[in-house]
């Protein structure tokens, strides 16, 4: 119970002199802790906020962590609190072997901004181990003839702890002929030599036992124990020698194997079995038994297994030499390990940021590493460095430990990201490196308006056309990112015929497909425009604008209007024409009009039905009527004429004009000769009757022979055509056709009508129809004029 105390006891000021040391050391470079092994895992070690001068309430809002230098995480931090606790039972040999003092480094790291702070914790041993040896008996011989003072080595016990921890003595059990003595070795070891304080008489004892025991200096104190057997030999005078008592030698660590590192030698005086002397190591330690081998009988010391420099830069091997008459000498072998540059700088990035916004400001941290390299001296040095044609540079923040940082400016658009190689070089010849690639990721930020692929679109549209018509697509690119880059498409009020122009046309906001809402009439508008604007999804949006110029076609849908004469009377327009009239005589002119524009509006004239067809003409392109020939005594004296008016379109779309001309004598009696041409008329009434019969059965007839007569040009039509086309591929076009062109508005190329003759027998009002030729030849297919 007194010793469980004590221990609690000792705890306590070890965590008092561990707080002592740690406020001690605030403030001068890293933070300085101390705590014992074998502390259980949660066990507290010290509030790191308040040695690092932080608020304990900040701790959290920017995520401290600790991070060790090893792959295990001893310590865990308490973010709320900053208070630090251990995380696992430390074992202090397992940590450092036997290194004293046993450090732990950490780095403690804070974020926004990222800042870093070294910290060590050095573990104390407790007395948790006990000495022990590697042999359990001890056997020894000794020739009867052995002096006084003989000194004999014993070996010596492990133990695992250091400090006053670690072994201190040895002791033996009550024995008349020996002491033991504690010797040092030149590394601090301690081993037990038996001294032999009175002579030896094999006759009266043969062999002698004791226990020999290792003790440590803990509290309470540890020990171990081996069985010792001294046998007594007979006599043999001479013992051997070595010819030095310390030889030394060097190596390199990556000496190959079953390599002679030296050559241990003795001699001995005594002749046959007492001079044989064979040679073995006195003390089996770990690193001679797997390291070293020995020759027995040329002593040869020979490398069985490589060395490692970073593990044990000297090896102290005892050597003994035994002859034949048991007799043996001792001698020391020191080999100096010689380090060669035979490991790597180790990178070991410990935090890292990606991605960063792309307008990040100058010498933002980006990540830390520290660099480590387990050879010594200038093997060890290391240097760090990247490619010089990236926007970053290192910072050193500490020995061995580095910060990435930005050094210019970012453009996503332009690289959206970086792939660092960090080079870690040691001074060693020849140089070893290691490289470490870390990928940075720059995100995106709202710096680029949508562009449209054209500064102005131009769509087209037929009037009349139903809604819901797609007339085209506007489209725009945002060179940002995800929702910076997602497009949306809109109208800008406006107005065009009197009314908003978003009332025509509607846009898809999602694609940019313009779409009619509604049909346009021509004749009351024909283009308008309307601006588009594109907008990105950030915060804020940017937009552009584009222009959208919609053009509207004309389609025939207006038949040509008559101005003159006037069809909305109850009787025809009358004109008067002289008897004495030549040929060529003006008679009158039909006026109209065609609302539609370019080709649809061209209007020709032909004349449909004359009272006598030689008797006037109708000239195409002007509708001017005009006299044919002269005029004589049996030509009727009213004339009635209709003439048809065409527009050139597609779908030809036609008016027709109705005229009654009456022949006179003189211009000072015509109403008196119009009159009785009237009452004429009406005299023959029952004639016109019959005449009309008549025309009605000869039209039938007519209609008979039409049907046949184009049968048969159709079929010769065949054959025209091929004669025409090899006549126009021979130089021979249209050029002996009589063209009669007209230009109603003004706009674009006029176009070729037919002419008609209409032969009437002449004489009273009860002509009859004689027949209908057309003045022009048939053309080929494709060959009539514009519009047909």
């Amino acid at each position: 119970m007194a010793g469980e105390q004590r221990r609690t006891l000792l705890r306590r000021q070890a965590v008092f002199l561990a707080l002592f040391l740690c406020a001690w050391a605030v403030g001068s470079g890293p933070v300085h802790y101390s705590v014992p092994e074998e502390m259980e895992s949660g066990s507290f070690v010290a509030n790191v906020a308040k040695d690092l001068g932080q608020d304990p309430k900040r701790l959290s809002a920017r995520r401290a962590r600790v991070v060790s230098e090893d792959s295990r995480q001893h310590f865990q931090l308490d973010s709320d609190t900053g208070d630090l606790f251990i995380k696992e039972k430390l074992d202090r040999e397992e940590l450092c072997g036997e290194a004293d003092p046993c450090i732990v480094h950490l780095e403690i790291i804070l974020e926004n901004p990222l800042q870093s702070y070294r910290a060590e914790v050095s573990v104390y041993d407790v007395n948790d181990y006990a000495p022990e040896f590697s042999d359990k008996e001890l056997i020894l011989k000794m020739p009867e003839t052995t002096p006084p003072g003989s000194r004999f080595p014993l070996g010596k016990a492990r133990d695992l702890d250091v400090g006053n921890n670690s072994l201190q003595g040895y002791a033996i059990s009550s024995a008349d002929h020996f002491r033991v003595y504690t010797r040092h070795r030149s590394d601090g070891g301690k081993y037990a030599e038996l001294v032999l304080e009175r002579p030896l008489d094999r006759e009266k004892q043969a062999e002698i036992s004791f226990v020999l025991t290792a003790i440590d200096g803990g509290s309470p104190a540890r020990s171990g124990t081996a069985q010792v057997r001294v046998i007594v030999l007979d006599s043999n005078d001479n013992v051997p020698e070595f010819s030095r008592a310390l030889y030394k030698a060097q190596i390199l660590e990556n000496t190959q194997p079953d390599s002679v590192v030296l050559t241990v030698s003795a001699t001995d005086a005594d002749e046959g079995i007492n001079g044989a002397i064979s040679y073995s190591f006195s003390q089996k330690s770990e690193t001679n038994l797997n390291a070293f081998g020995i020759n027995p009988l040329t002593g040869d010391i020979r490398l069985l297994a490589p060395l490692d420099f970073e593990e044990t830069d000297a090896c102290e091997i005892d050597v003994q030499a035994t002859d034949g008459g048991g007799l043996s000498a001792y001698s020391k072998v020191l080999v100096e390990v010689t380090d060669v540059n035979d490991n790597a700088p180790e990178v070991k990035i410990t935090s890292l940021i990606s991605p960063i916004p792309e307008d990040s400001s100058l010498e933002t941290v980006v990540a830390l590493f520290n660099v480590r390299d387990r050879d010594s001296g200038d093997n060890g040095r290391t240097v760090c460095s990247i490619e010089d044609d990236l926007p970053f540079f290192l910072k050193s923040t500490s020995k061995n430990s580095y910060s990435l940082v930005t050094q210019n400016t970012f453009d996503r658009e332009t690289v959206s990201e970086y792939n660092i190689t960090i080079t870690a070089r040691d001074m060693g010849s020849p140089s070893l490196s290691t490289e470490k690639t870390i990928t940075v990721k720059i995100s995106d930020i709202n710096d680029n308006s949508p562009v449209f692929s054209q500064t102005s679109y131009t769509l087209h549209v037929r009037e009349n056309s139903g809604p819901a018509l797609l007339l085209g697509q506007v489209r725009a690119f945002d060179s940002d990112s995800e929702q910076n880059a997602k497009v949306t498409y809109s109208l800008l009020p406006a107005e065009a015929g009197g009314l908003p122009l978003l009332s025509y046309i509607s846009i898809n906001s999602e694609n940019g497909n313009v779409y009619a809402l509604r049909s346009v009439d021509y004749e009351q508008i024909r283009e308008f425009q309307v601006r588009v604007r594109a907008a990105d999804g950030g915060s804020p949006p940017l937009s552009s604008e584009a222009t959208v110029r919609v053009v509207i076609l004309d389609e025939n849908d207006n038949a040509p209007f008559l101005l003159y004469p006037l069809q909305n009377s109850s009787s025809p327009a009358s004109e008067l024409v002289p008897r004495s009239a030549g040929p060529g005589y003006l008679v009158t002119k039909v006026v109209a009009v065609d609302g539609d524009s370019g080709q649809n509006s061209w209007l020709s004239y032909q004349l449909q039905r004359a009272t006598d067809p030689g008797l006037f003409t109708v000239v195409s392109h002007n509708g001017e009527i005009r006299t044919t020939r002269l005029i004589t005594e049996r030509d009727s004296k009213k004339q009635k004429l209709i003439v048809v008016v065409r527009d050139s379109g597609e779908s030809a779309l036609s008016s027709s004009a109705t005229l009654t001309i009456a022949l006179v004598d003189g211009f000072s009696d015509a109403h008196l000769q119009y009159t009785e041409v009237a009452v004429e008329e009406e005299e023959n009434g029952p004639l016109t009757l019959y005449l009309v019969i008549s025309l009605c059965l000869v039209s039938f007839g007519f209609l008979v022979s039409v049907i046949i007569f184009i049968c048969i040009k159709l079929y010769r039509r065949r054959n025209y055509g091929e004669k025409y086309v090899s006549a126009s591929a021979n130089g021979y076009g249209d050029s002996n056709f009589q063209t009669n062109l007209v230009d109603v508005s003004g706009t674009g190329t006029l176009s070729q009508s037919y002419r008609y003759e209409v032969c009437l027998t002449t004489g009273s009002g009860n002509s009859e129809f004689k027949f209908l030729r057309p003045v022009l030849p048939s053309l080929p297919p494709g060959q009539g004029p514009p519009g047909t």
